[in-house]
């Protein structure tokens, strides 16, 4: 099964399938390399962005995803990315991630609605029964972050990826089920219109 492209707009945010004609805009605000201190890649240069997006482009051909760029509905213009990734349809699970957003539109609204968008999709139209997320054991402000919005720290992958400066990345894994739900949408929901 292949996700079909799809628009989700909130208040704050517009998540578009990303495409290559996001490339120059995404890369004028993708160039501060702390965006990647805990990621496995990083982009050096637009033509790296290209790749990044035409891998995402045949994850999304072979039915394991769909990436977004993250477009704040302020002033419409590119401020990151995020996607689902790994589908496991026969078993109804996705993951949410390879998430950021640029230094100057963190702390805003925009991630936690971006994130209460993709999960109101993964579990009301996709009928998902999970969704996980992954990331970097020393990443605490990622790690704070998803237990702020209700997902359950499930455990560490020891070893799990090996960083462009060659570390050995522990990767801690959360997740929220479908029985969780409507109490984490309460919850965002609440973070929303504050």
């Amino acid at each position: 099964m292949v996700m079909e492209p799809v628009v989700l707009e909130g208040r704050w945010v517009r998540l578009e399938p990303l495409s290559l004609d996001h490339a120059n805009a995404l890369w004028t605000v993708s160039e501060d390399f702390e965006l990647y201190r805990y990621k496995p890649y990083v982009l050096r240069s637009e033509d790296d962005l290209r790749h990044f997006i035409e891998q995402a482009l045949e994850k999304h051909a072979a039915g394991t995803g769909l990436t977004f760029a993250t477009i704040a509905r302020a002033d419409d213009r590119p401020v990151g990315s995020t996607g689902f990734h790994s589908a496991d349809w026969p078993h109804r699970r996705i993951e949410i991630g390879g998430t950021w957003v640029t230094p100057a539109h963190q702390r805003t609204p925009i991630n936690t609605e971006a994130k209460f968008l993709m999960l109101t999709y993964a579990f009301e139209t996709l009928g998902m029964l999970r969704v996980e997320f992954k990331t970097d054991s020393l990443n605490a402000k990622s790690r704070a972050a998803l237990l702020r919005i209700g997902a359950t720290e499930e455990g560490i992958f020891r070893n799990h990826m090996v960083m462009p400066d060659g570390r050995s990345r522990h990767s801690v894994y959360y997740s929220i089920i479908d029985s969780e739900w409507p109490a984490v949408k309460a919850r965002l929901e609440g973070f929303l219109a504050r």
